[in-house]
C-alpha cells in the first residue's frame, strides 16, 4: 500500500540576542565554542519528516491513495468574517445543537481511513504532534525528539489543531457557523463531564474513560492517580482558588509563566501554569482507570490516545479559551509573546477540504481573524484567595526528609522532602517593582520515566501540605504519560524544569520579608523524581 510521506522543514528556534547570550547558551550545553554551536544549530531550520499516516506510528491503517494534496500551502485567513462561530459552554447547549453535533461527528468516524478527515486520522495527528517518534539527529549526532507539550508551542500548536476539527466538522454538515462547545470546568455548574458525552449511543461517547468519575462526580483540577474524592464544596474550593486563581492570576504573572519556556535547541523547557495544572490534571482524571486494557489511563490519560475522546476538543477549548481570558486580566506582562522564532513557528494540518496547509503562530494570536469567539461567563476564580494554613507559625514536621543545597541532585520517591532555598538579595519591594519584576521559584532539570504519571506538589512555609485551597500551595508539577520513542521502547527519560511565580504568595503568608523559605516537595505517588536543583530568582 502507498503511503503519503510529507516532509516539512519545521523551524526549531534561532539563537537570537547579543553574543554575549549566545556564549551563555554554548557553555550551557556544554559546546567548545559558537562555531560548535553554529554548525550544530545550522540555519535554524531542521528537516523533520512528519509521517501523517498511522501505519508509519504503530497505529493501523494509514492514509494513502487520497485526492488531497501531499505538498502543503500556507493558509490564506479571510480579511473579514461576515458572523463570528460562538463557543458555548457544554453544559449549557440545546439538544439540538447535541443533534447537530452528535452527527458531524457521527460522519467524521464513518470517512474512509483514507481521508485525512477522519476521526481516528484526526486523532492520530495529536499523537504525532504530541507523543511522536524522534526527529533527525542534531549535530552533535544526539536524536532529538519534537514535543509540543512544556513550552511555548503547546498553546498555539492546540488552537490551531482544534481550529481545524471544528472546521471539518462544520464542512461535513454544512454548516460554516458551527462551533464546538468548551468544557467550563472553571465554573462549579460546569465541574462534571457534560452530559452530552455520556450517551452511550452517541458518537460523542467514548469507552475509555474513568467508571469512577462519571456524573454528577466533580472534576478535580487538582488530581492525581488514586487521589480520593473530596465533599463537594471542599473540591469546588480547591478547583477555584488551588488551581484556577493560582494558575491565572497570582501565579501567572508573566509571558514565561503562562505560556511556558522557549522551545530552542539544547535548552529544557518548562511548562506554562495552564499546561500543567489544570490540563494535565484533567486528562487524567478523565481518562480510564489503568487495567491490561487501558495500560497508560487511555483514552485522555496518554497523549497518544487522548485525541480519540470527543470530550479533548471540548477541554482543549477551555484551555484555548484561558489564553484568551489572561490577556484581558489586569498587569502589564499579560501580553502575547513577541519574540520571532515565536511567532514565525509553523505547523502543518489537513484543513476541511483535505488540503495541507501550513500555519504559523503569528496567525493564530487573535481567535476573531480565525472566526470564532467565546461564550462570555462568569469567572468565580477571578477574586478567589486563599486562606494561610495557620496565622501562626507552621511548626516543623518531623516526618519530612530535610535536605541542604548541597544535596542535590536528590530523588523523590514516595516521601516529602524540605530544603531551606535563600531569598533574593531585594526582598521588599514596592508593587510598582513587584509589577516588574515576580519573584520565582525555579525547580531546574526534573527527570523521570515519561511513561508514568508522575505527579508532586510544592509548599512554601509549610511541611503539612494542606492541600491546594491553602495559600503555602506554590503549585505542582503533573505528567501525563508519553508512550513513543526512538527505537520502539516506551520507557524514556524526560527532563523539564518547572518556574512557579510566587510574589502573592509571600505576601499571603507573611514571609515577604524573610531571608529564606523553606519549600517541601510531595510526591504524590511513589513514581521516582530526579530533581537537579532549585532557587529564587526575581524575572521580568
Amino acid at each position: 500500500m502507498e503511503t503519503t510521506i510529507i516532509v516539512e522543514e519545521i523551524k526549531l528556534g534561532c539563537k537570537d540576542g547579543s553574543r554575549q547570550e549566545r556564549e551563555e547558551d554554548a557553555r550551557a550545553l556544554g559546546r567548545q565554542s559558537l562555531r560548535r554551536e553554529k554548525r550544530a544549530l545550522g540555519h535554524c531550520w531542521r528537516r523533520i519528516a512528519w509521517r501523517l499516516e498511522t501505519y508509519c506510528l504503530g497505529f493501523g491503517g494509514a492514509l494513502s491513495g487520497f485526492g488531497g494534496s501531499s505538498t502543503s500551502h500556507e493558509i490564506k485567513l479571510p480579511s473579514q468574517h461576515t458572523s463570528l462561530r460562538v463557543r458555548q459552554p457544554a453544559h449549557k447547549v440545546s439538544s439540538e445543537y447535541i443533534a447537530k453535533y452528535n452527527k458531524a461527528t457521527e460522519i467524521m468516524r464513518n470517512l474512509p481511513p483514507s481521508d485525512p478527515r477522519n476521526f481516528m486520522q484526526q486523532a492520530n495527528i495529536h499523537a504525532l504532534y504530541c507523543d511522536g517518534p524522534d526527529g533527525d539527529k542534531d549535530g552533535l549526532g544526539k536524536y532529538i525528539q519534537f514535543l509540543v507539550h512544556n513550552s511555548w508551542l503547546f498553546f498555539p500548536f492546540h488552537r490551531w489543531y482544534v481550529y481545524f476539527y471544528e472546521k471539518i466538522l462544520g464542512n461535513l454538515i454544512g454548516d460554516p457557523n458551527f462551533a464546538l462547545p468548551f468544557w467550563n470546568w472553571d465554573h462549579p455548574d460546569g465541574m462534571q463531564i457534560p452530559d452530552m458525552y455520556t450517551d452511550e449511543s452517541s458518537a460523542l461517547y467514548d469507552l475509555n474513560r474513568s467508571t469512577a468519575h462519571q456524573p454528577p462526580t466533580t472534576v478535580d483540577l487538582d488530581y492525581h492517580n488514586g487521589k480520593a474524592p473530596k465533599p463537594r464544596e471542599e473540591q469546588v474550593d480547591d478547583n477555584l482558588y488551588g488551581v484556577m486563581y493560582k494558575n491565572m492570576v497570582s501565579g501567572a504573572k508573566l509571558p514565561l509563566l503562562f505560556f511556558g519556556s522557549p522551545y530552542r535547541e539544547g535548552s529544557t523547557t518548562t511548562p506554562g501554569s495552564i499546561e500543567k495544572h489544570p490540563h494535565n490534571c484533567v486528562h487524567i482524571w478523565t481518562g480510564h482507570e489503568i487495567t491490561p486494557q487501558t495500560p497508560l489511563g487511555e483514552d485522555m490519560g496518554a497523549f497518544y490516545s487522548a485525541g480519540r475522546d470527543p470530550i479533548f476538543f471540548a477541554h482543549h477549548a477551555n484551555v484555548d479559551r484561558m489564553w484568551n481570558i489572561w490577556k484581558t486580566l489586569d498587569g502589564p506582562k499579560r501580553k502575547d509573546i513577541t519574540k520571532p522564532d515565536f511567532l514565525d513557528f509553523s505547523f502543518v494540518f489537513y484543513d476541511e477540504h483535505a488540503q495541507l496547509v501550513r500555519v504559523k503562530i503569528r496567525d493564530c494570536l487573535n481567535t476573531e481573524v480565525l472566526g470564532y469567539v467565546y461564550e462570555k461567563v462568569e469567572l468565580p476564580w477571578l477574586k478567589e484567595r486563599g486562606m494561610p494554613h495557620t496565622r501562626l507559625a507552621v511548626p516543623r514536621n518531623p516526618n519530612v526528609r530535610k535536605v541542604e543545597l548541597t544535596d542535590f541532585p536528590i530523588t523523590l520517591k514516595g516521601s516529602a522532602v524540605t530544603i531551606v532555598v535563600p531569598r533574593p538579595a531585594k526582598k521588599a519591594r514596592s508593587k510598582e517593582e513587584k509589577e516588574e519584576e515576580e519573584e520565582v521559584l525555579v525547580v531546574e532539570d526534573i527527570s523521570f520515566d515519561g511513561i508514568l504519571r508522575v505527579k508532586f506538589d510544592v509548599y512554601v512555609n509549610d511541611e503539612y501540605a494542606p492541600g491546594p485551597a491553602n495559600a503555602e500551595f506554590a503549585g505542582c508539577f503533573a505528567n501525563v504519560p508519553h508512550k513513543h520513542k526512538h527505537g520502539g521502547d516506551h520507557h524514556h527519560i524526560h527532563k523539564v524544569s518547572l518556574n512557579l511565580g510566587i510574589t502573592d504568595l509571600l505576601d499571603e503568608i507573611g514571609a515577604d520579608n524573610d531571608d529564606s523559605v523553606f519549600v517541601t516537595f510531595v510526591p504524590n505517588n511513589s513514581y521516582p523524581v530526579t530533581i537537579g536543583g532549585i532557587k529564587l530568582e526575581l524575572l521580568s
